[in-house]
This record gives structure tokens, C-alpha cells and sequence, in this order.
């Protein structure tokens, strides 16, 4: 029954963000294959990441090769209102790493936290300075103890899609944005 709720709100959740997400553009020839996001995800997940080809190969379906990806972790919760701030790095092929840092409110009828692993795939990143600012999107949560997820966030072309792997215990469904930095901060908004 527990798997059978944690699936029915995946597949809600996935149906909603490729829902209001844009077609996928043009990639560049700079983008990771398939195969070399799904090697990292394995390494940086271990052994909590059972789910996690399929839902790369779903992405990858979506929106074709990422120029990018960010490879951190993140905390969340909320009643109703809710918060959740990580760090990670982003990885490019022709940029190099760079240090960022993500928070972000929520509302909606979601409740429960959690501590998850995140690999957000990164696409049509034009410059390093694209990936700062704010990214909206809308989000659902079916999980307790621990399972994997993917969303879907946009501003402008770019695209990013964060894969979570968490334990906790959440439930529901929320509207919001994530905010990316180059430095920490405590404001959400």
C-alpha cells in the first residue's frame, strides 16, 4: 500500500511538471549523455538510487541532453507554507564547477519534511550566470521513509529538473520557486 502511495504521487507530480514545462530547444554539442549522468547519479546516490535510471531516462525523453547538472543536498518542510534550502555544485563541460546555493518558499496542500540527496539536470544553460535567480515550477510529494522524485523548473529557456532522493516523510502537493545563489543566504525570497 506504502508503494503503491509513494507511485501514485510520482506519477502525478511528473504528470504535472511535464505538463507545464515548455518543449525541449535545441542542445548543445556540449551536453552530457545519458549514460554519464546515470554513472554519477549511482555514484552520488549509492545504493538509494534504484529508481534513478528511470527517471533519468524520462528527462532525458523530455528535454534531450543537459548541458549541465548540480550534484548537492537539500532539507525542506512544510504545513501548508514551506521552506527548503541546499548547496550543491554545478558541473559543466566547458565552464568548469562552481559552488551554488538554492532556498525557496512554497504553498499548497503539503506537509511532512525531509533530507534528500538532489542531481538536478541543467538545460539550455547559455552562461554560468543564467543558473542564478529564480526558477518556478510546481511540486508533489508521496513519500515515508524515503523515495525518489523528479520536478520540473523553468525561467526563461533554461530548464532545470531536480532529481531528489530523501528520507522523511512528506505529503502533498505545492506551488513555488527555487532561488539560486553563488553565496548562502537565509532569505527565501
Amino acid at each position: 500500500m506504502l508503494q503503491q502511495i509513494r507511485r501514485f504521487g510520482a506519477v502525478i507530480a511528473t504528470g504535472l511538471m511535464l505538463a507545464l514545462a515548455a518543449p525541449a530547444a535545441a542542445q548543445q554539442n556540449s551536453g552530457y549523455t545519458m549514460e554519464e549522468v546515470v554513472a554519477q547519479g549511482h555514484g552520488f546516490f549509492g545504493t538509494a538510487a534504484g529508481g534513478l535510471a528511470s527517471v533519468v531516462e524520462h528527462a532525458f525523453q523530455r528535454f534531450g541532453l543537459p548541458n549541465g547538472y548540480i550534484l548537492g543536498e537539500e532539507g525542506a518542510g512544510a504545513f501548508v507554507g514551506g521552506l527548503r534550502y541546499g548547496e550543491g555544485t554545478l558541473f559543466t563541460k566547458n565552464a568548469g564547477e562552481h559552488r551554488l546555493y538554492w532556498q525557496g518558499p512554497s504553498i499548497g496542500l503539503d506537509f511532512g519534511g525531509d533530507g534528500a540527496r538532489v542531481m538536478m539536470l541543467v538545460y539550455n544553460l547559455p552562461s554560468v550566470e543564467n543558473v542564478y535567480g529564480r526558477f518556478g515550477g510546481v511540486s508533489g510529494s508521496a513519500y515515508i521513509v524515503g523515495g525518489i522524485g523528479m520536478t520540473v523548473l523553468q525561467r526563461d529557456s533554461v530548464v532545470i529538473v531536480p532529481v531528489k532522493s530523501g528520507v522523511g516523510a512528506r505529503l502533498g502537493i505545492n506551488m513555488g520557486y527555487l532561488k539560486i545563489t553563488p553565496t548562502p543566504t537565509w532569505n527565501p525570497f
